[in-house]
């Protein structure tokens, strides 16, 4: 789930403008401000994202003077590129000990940050700028340390042609795996190659083992890990996996799962080929232009039959931290309550069409489309879920877990074996 994907795009003018911060940023060096305290002890700090190209042009810069105008005595200095080239940056700067004072995260950076010592313990710093973790959606630790805070979280519910549920007469959407794979096989039977899933595990981009697999795992309260550590052997995981395999061998996943992307997936389900899918969020208004007549609703993901718990949602995160090396962590950690603050968050999160980190913030729903507000309520109602956030070396991870799984869905080991192989892979990854 590449957050570089989440916000909104940007046009030729925005492209432009992120090229010239990317300048800024490398001129920058992504160096923390150790000496930046300026006369009358007012300090700048320097924060890092990809976030400002994704928003309608202006909105950071103007959260930022709203900041200042809060906080007198320290000045924002945003340095801004697309996500890949944050990547870049950061990842190069994080190894030097060069991080700027803030700096926007991808949970999939965090393990490695942590380790370098890169990014600091939040924990201690909410602390002291009050803070509450209770008023937090969710956080990324390690080894007990609080390293990362999801600013605004975009999630992957089910996607369901309503028509072809219809015509194949299944009476609701889906709540159960029951149901689910009952509806899959009579979508399938409708004929014209629909098939009523569609299951993108190509290894060169293994995120389908997130988004698609374990996300089943998640929305029945079942986990991947023991105390941090691999667990893919236990019986949520299994009971995940067998479910999958029963939706493939029942010829009801759209053909070429092994090679798909997640792109494909979208396109298939757009042109009217698929009758449900898990996808994010953020493919709405995407899927409606390219198909302006489909019929489509967003739901939870199907639970285990009989489960009563809170389902887990999958999600990815525009996520927030602090150079270990700042001067000025106390002043960066106010920049970060500023931004976890219910109405700034509310406001963060209504720009870039996600929900928010905060627990009592609401977006604005007034100018969204209405399948917006549907997963909203399944948000609250439900539990961020994404495990490979904050492991080590996570798209390795999946690769590994990607290659073992077909194996088994083409029937050249069992799902057990798949699954042991898997743990036998990670945990030499631990």
């Amino acid at each position: 789930m590449n957050p570089e994907r989440r916000g909104r795009g940007f046009g030729p003018k925005a492209l432009v403008a992120a090229a010239a911060a990317l300048t800024l940023l490398a001129t920058a060096g992504c160096a923390p401000s150790t000496s930046n305290a300026e006369s009358g002890g007012k300090v700048t700090l320097e924060f890092a994202q990809w976030w400002e190209p994704e928003l309608p042009s202006g909105e950071l810069a103007a959260l930022m003077k709203q900041f200042e105008k809060e906080n007198p005595n320290i000045s924002v200095k945003l340095l801004s590129a697309p996500y890949a080239s944050t990547q870049q940056q950061l990842v190069s700067a994080a190894a030097s000990g060069q991080l700027p004072d803030v700096v926007g995260l991808d949970g999939a950076w965090v393990s490695d940050f942590a380790k370098q010592g890169a990014i600091a313990d939040l924990a201690p710093l909410m602390k002291k700028v009050g803070l509450p973790e209770s008023e937090l959606a969710s956080t990324v630790a390690l080894n007990g340390k609080t390293y990362m805070i999801p600013v605004v979280n975009f999630v992957y519910p089910m996607f369901v042609n309503q028509d072809l549920l219809a015509k194949a007469g299944v009476d609701g959407v889906p709540q159960t795996r029951s149901e689910f794979l009952d509806a899959a096989k009579k979508i399938s039977g409708t004929g014209g190659n629909v098939k009523g899933w569609v299951l993108p595990l190509d290894t060169a981009v293994p995120n389908g083992v997130q988004n698609d697999v374990m996300s089943w795992v998640w929305a029945s309260g079942g986990s991947m890990l023991e105390d941090g550590k691999p667990a893919v052997t236990n019986a949520d995981v299994k009971s995940g996996v067998d479910f999958v395999k029963s939706v493939y061998d029942a010829d009801a996943v759209l053909p070429g799962a092994l090679t798909m992307k997640e792109q494909d997936k979208v396109e298939n389900f757009a042109n009217g080929q698929v009758g449900m899918m898990i996808d994010s969020l953020a493919h709405v208004n995407l899927i409606k232009k390219n198909n302006p007549n489909l019929k489509f609703t967003v739901a939870a993901i199907p639970a285990k039959d009989g489960f009563d718990g809170k389902r887990g949602i999958p999600y990815a995160s525009w996520g927030i931290g602090v150079s270990n090396k700042s001067a000025h962590k106390e002043e960066a950690a106010k920049l970060v309550k500023f931004l976890m603050s219910k109405d700034v968050n509310a406001k963060v999160s209504t720009l870039a069409n996600g929900f928010p980190g905060n627990k009592d913030a609401t977006p604005d729903f007034s100018n969204s489309d209405p399948l917006i507000k549907t997963a909203f309520d399944i948000y609250k109602q439900g539990t961020p879920a994404n495990e490979f956030v904050g492991l080590p070396k996570s798209e390795q991870l999946m690769r590994a877990f990607d290659e073992q799984l077909q194996k088994a869905l083409t029937g050249g080991q069992s799902v057990e074996d798949a699954l042991k192989a898997t743990q036998q892979q990670w945990t030499t990854v631990f």
